[in-house]
């Protein structure tokens, strides 16, 4: 058995049962959490010194398109790429995003593929299983009813399947297979009306987005147990209607958060965070400047950190899995510098996490009790993952090029 014993930070369980600890302690047997509290003894443990930091969960990203890895801040289209990435490209692609978001302290990610087909699938699960992450693969392309055999021989123990059915009349394919379902929904082409699909839901389904959804369809929602996941920053930049996260919370729905896409997001769940509490707060400053009375309470950074988590996990099928530091759970962790000038001194914890923070301060990240990374160098060969992320990037740049041109020049 291995054991490591996290000494001496401020550990941030997340688990009200458990508590958080201003100094404390976190034992990791294999690839679970063993024990959380003061003065933990451990024989034969890796100790590992954690003075002046704080030791929370792994950040759970909810929803992310991978293979768009490739086209990083470029803020267009990419429909025109799609059709020419090979499986090679969506490899390179989902790996230099895994290990971004690994270098981020995200220590799930929910990989949503309307790419993959066939090849494309096991290259992507490839790439899963290669940056040592835990993953969720959600197979939205149009053949997803077809992946039983890839589902069967995937490579990494890490990786959960769903399905993103286009329509609601595949959802009951998707159950006989025993997948959870995750669908874009209010938003784009996705039907807004989930009220009337409301006999469908159920708490074996993840919505994402949900901008245009009506009160009636909150409602819908939430007597149904159906989870619901935000990407607060690429739907304000997409100049969708941002969902208005108080109607949430006056519901009792607690949703995920996610990146979506990083074409035009930035790719850490420490700016969803801000982006979800700031626009809950900017709602209500809005209607007390109005006049307006009974203006609900501004939400907390105890929220906002368990979005990021506990309730990610629970929004996306892993409640129970990972999310807190709950003994007996996946041990997946970050250890996170608290003493960097960009946030010392500390005054409170969460909220120094969710204020304060970002990607400089992420120090360690333990996935089910492996270290992916020490002392903010990631485990992983980032030159081979640079190389081949580059020469996908040229290849589909230029491949996608060639058909912008040829189509323009069949119209002209």
């Amino acid at each position: 058995m291995s054991r490591t014993l996290l000494v001496g930070g401020c550990v941030l369980s997340l688990d009200r049962k458990v508590g958080n600890f201003r100094r404390g302690d976190v034992l990791i047997e294999d690839h679970v959490i063993a024990e959380v509290g003061e003065s933990v003894r451990a024989r034969d443990a890796e100790v590992i010194d954690a003075t002046d930091t704080i030791v929370m969960p792994g950040f759970v990203d909810t929803h992310r398109h991978l293979w768009e890895s490739l086209f990083r801040g470029n803020g267009s289209s990419v429909a025109t790429a799609a059709p020419e990435c090979t499986a090679d490209d969506v490899y390179a692609a989902s790996l230099i995003g895994l290990l971004g978001a690994a270098e981020a302290g995200i220590t799930t990610v929910v990989d949503w593929s309307e790419v993959s087909t066939g090849p494309h699938t096991e290259a992507a699960l490839q790439a899963h299983a290669d940056s040592s992450l835990r993953t969720v693969f959600v197979d939205a392309s149009s053949d997803w009813q077809s992946g039983t055999r890839i589902r069967d021989a995937a490579s990494s123990p890490l990786t959960t399947f769903a399905a993103g059915p286009a329509g609601f009349e595949e959802w009951a394919a998707a159950r006989e297979l025993g997948l959870r379902i995750h669908a874009h929904a209010g938003v784009g082409r996705a039907p807004a009306d989930i009220s009337q699909m409301a006999p469908m839901l159920g708490e074996d389904v993840t919505l994402v987005h949900c901008s245009d959804f009506s009160d009636t369809d909150l409602d819908a929602v939430a007597g149904s147990g159906a989870r619901i996941v935000l990407t607060p920053s690429s739907e304000m930049a997409s100049g969708l209607q941002p969902v208005q996260i108080q109607k949430l919370v006056d519901r009792g729905i607690r949703p995920g958060l996610g990146v979506d896409t990083e074409r035009m997001a930035p790719g850490d769940i420490f700016a969803q965070m801000r982006a979800a509490i700031s626009l809950q707060h900017a709602t209500l400053f809005d209607l007390k400047l109005a006049g307006k009375a009974g203006i609900p309470k501004l939400l907390s950074t105890r929220d906002v950190i368990r979005y990021a988590t506990m309730d990610g996990a629970g929004a996306i099928g892993l409640g129970g899995v990972t999310g807190s530091l709950t003994p007996g759970m996946q041990a997946d962790v970050v250890v996170l510098r608290a003493d960097r000038p960009n946030i010392y001194p500390i005054n409170d914890a969460i909220g120094a996490v969710v204020w304060g923070m970002d990607t400089s301060n992420v120090d360690w990240v333990f996935v089910a009790g492996r270290p992916v990374m020490r002392h903010g160098v990631l485990e992983a060969d980032l030159d081979r993952a640079r190389d081949l992320a580059a020469a996908a990037q040229q290849r589909v740049k230029v491949a996608s090029q060639d058909l912008v041109e040829t189509v323009s020049g069949g119209i002209g």
